[in-house]
């Protein structure tokens, strides 16, 4: 028991949820209203017991009780009986009255070894409220108590022995019998609750890992809208600026600019498309099966990178690797990103783009010079490009150093580990330019 014996108890001992949702329907609310009900019920059951045995004594000679003793017990057993009201409410006192009463009926009928109902149903209470150990000692206690008072009352008289061994035995077997059965109620109650817990516990952890893979989704669809759009329209927006600059001066270089601007929203949305359809059920109209691009479509990148008037070499050495989905995703959309920040960060820089396979690994590496005009600027501020590559390469098990290079400008690299990789030379085929 969690709590002092002197505390109200509030589990249901006797009857159970169920029981104390019958009674609450009648009227029976709270723990001394629906114990005082299960009090009126054994007081009426042990005044029909003691006025049957009222009624058999006479006759039977082996019962030395007369009229009067046959009403004081019975009106003493309706009052312990009545006493039951406390059981849950008092625990700790309703014992103790209920035992103070058994000693009265055992001093007015020795010669009566039965007990009442009442002591059963509190000894149970007990039981059901208390510790095993303490359960045991109140069981014991009230077994000597009994005992006790039967010897004295009997003492000097020839069948002192026979009244101390009946009051003996038939306090220890029923007291120990309800005592048993209130500790296993108990534990079958609380082996209930616990279950109910572990169910509840494990549905909050479905739910738990239910949100975490939806915002885990939402931060990988994010990082893929970042990616392309902030590549696309980065791009855009430079190129929008040299055509500002050639109206009214290069007609047809505006003219080739502006063109070039429509072609990069139709890929930007091409491309949001692609995202997009991931989001998609797959056996819609075919949005969501957009192929998505890898390494083998650097070249094409880098060509991009080149139209728009940055100086890009690309470099690419070793024998091609077979490379999972998410890992070829993720190195081109970090390729992606560095040359994105490069021409934010630092435009008119040159910028080395190298891909190396490897025995068990591919490393990519973007470095930039610093900036046609001016200090390289710290690209770890504001946005969320360095985040995003970091996030995307803890998602494949890969390194990624970024940081200031030795010329003053930035480097990007990551290392990718392929333990169980196939090569797939024949396989790969680079869409644009040489390996050099």
């Amino acid at each position: 028991m969690t709590k002092s014996p002197d505390e109200p108890a509030t589990a249901a001992p006797a009857g159970g949820r169920r029981h104390e949702e019958l009674l609450s329907r009648f009227g029976a609310r709270g723990i001394f209203a629906q114990d005082a009900v299960l009090a009126l019920v054994v007081a009426a059951l042990t005044f029909g017991m003691f006025v049957a045995l009222a009624n058999v004594a006479p006759t039977d000679p082996t019962i030395d009780l007369s009229g009067a003793e046959a009403r004081a017990v019975t009106a003493v057993g309706v009052v312990q009986s009545l006493l039951l009201c406390l059981r849950r409410l008092r625990p700790v006192l309703c014992v103790a009255a209920v035992m103070a009463c058994q000693t009265v009926m055992i001093a007015l009928a020795p010669d009566i070894s039965g007990n009442g109902i009442g002591p059963a149903v509190v000894i149970y209470t007990v039981g059901t409220i208390a510790t095993l150990w303490l359960t045991i000692a109140v069981v014991a206690a009230a077994v000597l108590v009994q005992t006790a008072a039967a010897a004295a009352v009997s003492l000097g008289e020839d069948d002192m022995l026979t009244v101390v061994a009946n009051h003996l035995s038939s306090n220890a077997v029923i007291f120990t019998a309800a005592a048993f059965i209130g500790v296993y109620a108990a534990a079958r109650r609380r082996n209930r609750t616990l279950e109910r817990e572990r169910a509840a516990e494990a549905v909050r952890a479905q739910r738990e890992r239910a949100e975490a893979a939806v915002v885990s989704e939402r931060a990988r669809i994010a990082r893929e809208l970042h990616d392309v759009a902030a590549h696309h329209l980065s791009g855009m927006v430079i190129q929008a600026a040299a055509v500002e600059r050639l109206i009214g001066r290069d007609a047809e270089a505006a003219k080739s600019g502006a063109a070039w601007i429509r072609s990069q929203g139709k890929a930007t949305l091409e491309n949001l498309r692609q995202v997009v359809g991931l989001l998609r059920d797959r056996g819609g109209d075919g949005d969501g099966n957009a192929p998505i691009p890898g390494v083998s479509a650097l070249p094409a990148l880098v060509a991009e990178a080149r139209q728009l008037g940055s100086e890009v070499d690309f470099e690419c050495s070793g024998d091609p690797l077979r490379l999972p989905p998410i890992a070829d995703i993720s190195l081109y959309r970090i390729a992606q990103q560095s040359l994105t920040n490069a021409r934010q960060h630092a435009p008119g820089a040159g910028v080395r783009v190298s891909l190396a396979y490897g025995d068990e690994d591919v490393t990519l590496e973007v470095a930039n010079g610093p900036a046609a005009r001016g200090e390289l600027a710290d690209v770890g501020r504001g946005g969320t490009g360095l985040v995003g590559m970091r996030e995307r390469a803890d998602l494949v098990g890969a390194d990624l150093t970024a940081g200031p290079s030795g010329d003053g400008g930035w480097r990007v690299k990551v290392e990718l580990p392929v333990r169980d990789a196939e090569r797939r030379a024949e396989d790969v085929e680079f869409e644009t330019g040489d390996r050099t």
